[in-house]
């Protein structure tokens, strides 16, 4: 018999029925996915060039010129998680030996860096510590001094809580003749973003923040400064994936009849488009408006339980992700830990530069509610009273 041939047995741990827990996810991302975009992503597969997918794609490329307010032609949704839309940013603005000039105050703008060195570009490195944002005298100083054509910046810093004013910068940038690159990861939809006002060459974010849907879908956007720059490389993109101009023409943003690329995600689209829909539903106002509201009255919370707040300024605190000191002597996995065995919740320790140091609690999307602040309150009370204090 043929199946002597098998020396691999089935695994028995896929002879079980899949198991997952109900947990209320009050991290830094994903966040929980409601039961309508749930619902959604459930929906049967339809094939990757049917018209009803191309007509979802396109009310997705609506959904993100209204969430990034732009009349950008160059819309569109990369098949990846934000990190590949970051990627998919630098693969097509960067050839080897051009100039980028890096903010960096948390792990978004080490990760974008690191990329940029690994493309043979010349990287320039601003710098500021944790918890602190770049002025535009900041940026001045770094075009004047390193003339990059690309400003890489974090809107969103989620390792930090950082919200980074963006007001003046675009503008700052062009009179240097740079193009501005903005990472939304975190922020999009939490916090205000005008990405044509603001003059924003390029623009990206993630599904599984704000939007509540399933990672792995990551809306982007290059202005008609930005796609110059594409038409005029001098070499292909090193990414047949990522590659800007094949997706541009899958996604109906080059006026040419669309051929095929990839098999895109098409239930994740799915999931997009119903994120996007509730957002605009929302409408952007209100749900800044709520992420605001619902930040406030963590920050308060937090601060009357005699918590210290990573971000002094409050006008520089991330909306949807705050961070919180871990008290002295306590052990930060020890709290977070505890949250997920006796309260069924998430919540994260620090990344990269705040590794040990803060706690980090999302309220993104669905899950910014008055209630929810009160439910996390409630949890951080109990771990601090319970957890062991040990020296770190």
């Amino acid at each position: 018999m043929a199946t002597s041939l098998l020396r691999v047995p089935p695994p028995q741990e896929l002879l079980r029925p899949l198991a997952v827990p109900e947990r209320l996810l009050l991290g830094p991302g994903p966040s929980n996915v409601p039961s309508r975009i749930r619902a959604a992503s459930g929906r049967q597969l339809l094939g990757h060039m049917h018209p009803e997918v191309l007509q979802v794609m396109d009310e997705i490329k609506a959904g993100i010129q209204y969430a990034f307010q732009t009349q950008n032609r160059l819309t569109l949704a990369i098949s990846g998680s934000g990190h590949c839309a970051m990627e998919a940013a630098l693969f097509n603005l960067l050839e080897p030996g051009d100039t980028v000039l890096v903010a960096i105050n948390g792990i978004w703008g080490q990760r974008a860096a690191d990329i940029a060195r690994r493309l043979g570009a010349n990287v320039y490195e601003l710098l500021k510590p944790p918890g602190e944002y770049f002025t535009p005298q900041d940026i001045e100083q770094g075009l004047a001094q390193h003339k990059p054509l690309v400003l890489f910046i974090t809107h969103g810093e989620s390792s930090t809580g950082v919200l980074q004013p963006l007001e003046g910068l675009g503008e700052l940038c062009h009179r240097y003749s740079c193009l501005l690159l903005v990472d939304a990861v975190a922020s999009l939809g939490g916090a205000p973003i005008f990405m044509d006002q603001q003059e924003i060459d390029v623009l990206y974010s993630g599904s599984q923040k704000v939007l509540n849907a399933p990672p792995g879908s990551a809306p982007i956007s290059f202005s008609e400064r930005a796609r110059e720059k594409l038409l005029k490389r001098k070499t292909k993109p090193p990414s047949f994936y990522l590659d800007m101009g094949w997706l541009a023409n899958y996604w109906g943003c080059d006026g040419e009849p669309r051929r095929y690329h990839h098999t895109a995600p098409i239930n994740s689209f799915f999931s997009l488009r119903e994120g996007l829909a509730v957002l605009a539903e929302l409408g952007l106002e209100s749900s800044w408006e709520r992420h605001q509201a619902n930040c406030t009255q963590l920050c308060q919370g937090l601060l009357d339980m005699g918590l210290e707040l990573f971000v002094k300024e409050e006008k520089a605190r991330l909306p949807t992700v705050t961070t919180v000191r871990v008290p002295e002597g306590y052990n930060c996995k020890d709290i977070t830990a505890f949250l997920m065995d006796n309260h069924g919740m998430e919540i994260a320790g620090g990344l990269g530069p705040t590794v040990g140091k803060v706690l980090r609690i999302g309220l993104m999307g669905c899950n910014s509610t008055s209630g929810n602040v009160d439910r996390v309150l409630r949890a951080l009370q109990d771990a601090l009273k319970r957890c062991h204090r040990s020296r770190l």
